[in-house]
């Protein structure tokens, strides 16, 4: 993942010079900087990875299923025939 940074000087800066007293500032700042440290962040380069991976699992269970109907379809015309046969 990548790291974005983040410049606490300039965001307490910014807090300060909207009223609020600097002991408050930096005390959010701090408190901005640990969630900010703490979440993980999707990159575009993940979302693409993920996207490549969902559609490889889609493409498998296309796969699967047409294999299952077309075994279920073998089944039904084996049915229907031998019931013809039989009638």
């Amino acid at each position: 993942m990548t790291t974005v940074t983040l410049d606490t000087h300039r965001f307490i800066r910014t807090l300060k010079d909207a009223g609020i007293p600097e002991s408050q500032a930096e005390a959010i700042s701090e408190a901005f900087r640990a969630a900010h440290i703490e979440a993980e962040l999707a990159t575009k380069t993940d979302l693409q990875a993920l996207e490549l991976a969902l559609k490889a699992e889609v493409r498998e269970l296309e796969y699967r299923l047409i294999i299952k109907l077309g075994g279920m379809m073998t089944i039904a015309i084996a049915v229907i025939a031998t019931l013809v046969k039989l009638l």
